[in-house]
């Protein structure tokens, strides 16, 4: 593999399978997943889970969370989730320097709570990541149960991250399984890259690994990746790898469509198992681009002197306004495993006191529109909103319009559409980056 490194100016392979923290790409939504999933980990007490296709980059966001934890937190991580119930309390026990050999598991339990109640009382948290979670034997999750429930008089001991493919989502809906779900505080699920991801993923490794110059890959051999990876980041290192010694062996230093086929041949890949189209993601905090976010205001002037509004008062065919819009009570009930962060709930709160006197023509600027499962998410985006922006200004609303559950954090009331345009050209570049667009209050029922 290392043939190819000195023709196209690498200093080392840019595509291993094997993760490594400086090839962490934080483009599309995986530099907001990794701060929310931290703050989730920080500020929650319950369980958290992440979930993800074979090869969508779990293992990797799990040691870049071990990387970027805050000094005061001691991280234990678990490798082998198919131990078996006593194995893994033992396992944890012996991460946090408790000898298990010989001792009962009550009395290995007791062990364990005395040594983390020590530790918060030294001002330290202790939280265990468990990679490939889908794995584990009912009993283990049964003691990770257990686990969780150790307190003190004020708060969790023990903060729990569970990392698994989408089966561990149907091993947890089973029957047997709900005490451990009503313990899931916060949910994110890390989608595979969409298509337009792909290109800036693939620069990006080149790039870290001392690439210099226009890209390698051509915008026919780009799509073709993007295609046949279904967006998954081990399959786009695979046929990026063997695209790039294909162009070698014919002495090309630009790698073609030809040479991904030759790469999509030797690879055999079997396509992903879908029930239903993938899910509509978060818009991530940080794009690295201007161009969308330029196009999206653009859109929104264009719309905006298209013509009067479905209901402005100049259009005749405007509807009258009901005493009250439809908002979050319309919104289905949230499933019982499913329970927002203190932040979402508050400006949820918020919504609902703004939305009953908000004027149907004014307009908000809507920063986030996400599944209402991507509670971590959700809280994450509030927090470092809030930190950027007028507080009392951020709402939270519930929507199911769509068919699905969903939750939208919008911000600002404007009373026309050019001066929410101009408000979201104040904001700040940190929120700017996030593609916010302006909306009217009447399209939220």
């Amino acid at each position: 593999m290392s043939l190819y490194l000195e023709h196209f100016g690498l200093r080392e392979p840019p595509f291993r399978i094997t993760p490594h923290t400086d090839y962490f790409f934080a483009g599309a939504d995986r530099g907001p997943t990794l701060d929310a999933l931290i703050y989730a980990v920080t500020q929650d007490e319950g369980i958290v889970k992440v979930t993800g296709e074979v090869g969508s980059g779990k293992t990797m966001l799990c040691r870049m969370l071990l990387e970027r934890l805050p000094e005061n937190i001691d991280a234990l991580y678990i490798a082998t989730p198919s131990l078996s119930r006593h194995d893994m309390l033992g396992a944890i026990a012996d991460e946090l320097g408790i000898p298990a050999e010989g001792k009962a598991p009550h009395a290995l339990m007791r062990a364990v709570q005395e040594t983390l109640i020590e530790r918060y009382a030294a001002g330290r948290k202790v939280v265990v990541l468990i990679d490939e979670a889908h794995a584990m034997p009912a009993d283990s999750l049964e003691e990770i149960r257990l686990l969780s429930n150790l307190e003190s008089k004020s708060t969790k001991l023990l903060q729990i991250v569970l990392f698994g493919q989408p089966e561990l989502d149907e091993r947890l809906a089973a029957n047997n399984m709900r005490q451990l779900r009503e313990r899931i505080t916060q949910h994110f699920n890390l989608s595979p890259l969409k298509p337009d991801d792909v290109a800036g993923y693939l620069d990006f490794r080149l790039a870290t690994a001392g690439h210099h110059g226009e890209s390698l890959f051509a915008q026919d051999a780009v799509r073709r990746i993007a295609e046949v990876s279904e967006g998954l980041s081990r399959r786009i290192n695979i046929l990026a790898d063997k695209a790039l010694l294909a162009a070698y062996s014919r002495g090309s230093r630009q790698v073609e469509a030809d040479d991904v086929a030759s790469a999509i041949e030797d690879a055999h890949f079997v396509p992903l198992r879908r029930a239903e189209p993938e899910a509509d993601r978060a818009l991530p905090w940080i794009l690295g681009g201007s161009v969308l976010a330029a196009t999206l205001l653009i859109l929104a002037f264009t719309i905006g002197l298209r013509g009067a509004d479905d209901n402005s008062p100049g259009n005749p065919a405007a509807k009258p306004a009901p005493a009250r819009l439809p908002g979050l009570a319309e919104a289905p009930p949230p499933p019982a495993n499913l329970r927002f962060g203190p932040l979402t709930r508050k400006h949820m709160e918020q919504y609902r006191e703004w939305i009953e006197s908000a004027p149907r023509r004014h307009y908000f600027i809507q920063l986030l529109a996400t599944d209402a499962t991507n509670t971590g998410q959700i809280e994450g985006f509030i927090a470092r909103a809030a930190e950027a922006l007028d507080p009392d200004a951020i709402r939270a609303y519930r929507s199911s319009l769509s068919g699905r559950d969903r939750v939208g954090v919008i911000y600002g009331e404007f009373p026309d559409r050019e001066t929410a345009a101009a408000a979201m050209l104040a904001l700040p570049e940190s929120i700017k980056a996030a593609q916010p667009f302006p909306r009217q209050v009447s399209r939220l029922n």
